[in-house]
């Protein structure tokens, strides 16, 4: 079984995720915890190609749906299980829950099917702790259009849309409280790490680097 730690970072359009996961992993290279650094749309040489499709065309939602678990298949082949297996901690920027939130409901796919989907492409394999950039909707949206100058496919839907997405990822943190953990996505950069790093130490003794006895 794998022995490594799986992080998710979560969360709607614009929350930091990606900056937060970068400053994350500055901190465990400083520590010296071994440690990969991955995405999803991504993370392979599949993963990248179908993330530039699936940011750039209007898919229709069961195409998306099942491009996004070809990807994760993909992904939990080639790099999570084996970082695991090796015992890493892996950062991943999105997984599992975002095909909750976005293809469920976002988009109004059944839940039960998708629970069962990403079962299949990932084999079983779980986060051990999901941290939520809590961020509403509207300030997340002018977030990316500052940082982009324009928005993606998924970027582009109606409020509605980001609204529904927001209350699924609030109803699955609130569904699963051992493993998600809310951040307040709001505040300044720094204040945002800090409050991750509060939440991510206590997990990362067994990966410290022992002293050596001489």
């Amino acid at each position: 079984m794998p022995q490594g730690l799986l992080i998710t970072l979560e969360g709607g359009e614009g929350c930091g995720k990606t900056t937060q996961q970068a400053l994350l992993s500055q901190r465990l290279t400083r520590l010296g915890i071994p440690h990969v650094v991955t995405r999803e749309p991504g993370g392979t040489a599949l993963g990248e190609r179908l993330r530039q499709l699936l940011l750039a065309s209007d898919l229709q939602p069961w195409t998306e749906l099942l491009l996004f678990a070809a990807d994760r298949a993909e992904h939990v082949h080639r790099v999570i299980n084996p970082a695991l297996g090796a015992g890493k901690v892996v950062l991943c920027d999105r997984f599992v829950d975002s095909t909750l939130a976005y293809q469920g409901y976002g988009r109004g796919l059944p839940l039960d099917q998708l629970q069962q989907l990403n079962h299949l492409a990932t084999q079983g394999v779980r986060p051990h702790l999901t941290l939520w950039l809590d961020v509403p909707p509207h300030v997340g949206l002018s977030r990316a259009l500052q940082r982009q100058g324009k928005l993606d496919s998924i970027e582009t839907q109606d409020l509605g849309f980001h609204q529904r997405l927001y209350h699924g990822f609030q109803t699955l943190a609130e569904g699963d409280p051992k493993r998600w953990r809310r951040i307040d996505g709001v505040p300044g950069i720094e204040q945002v790490a800090e409050q991750i790093w509060r939440v991510v130490a206590p997990w990362l003794g067994p990966f410290s680097p022992q002293p050596h006895l001489s």
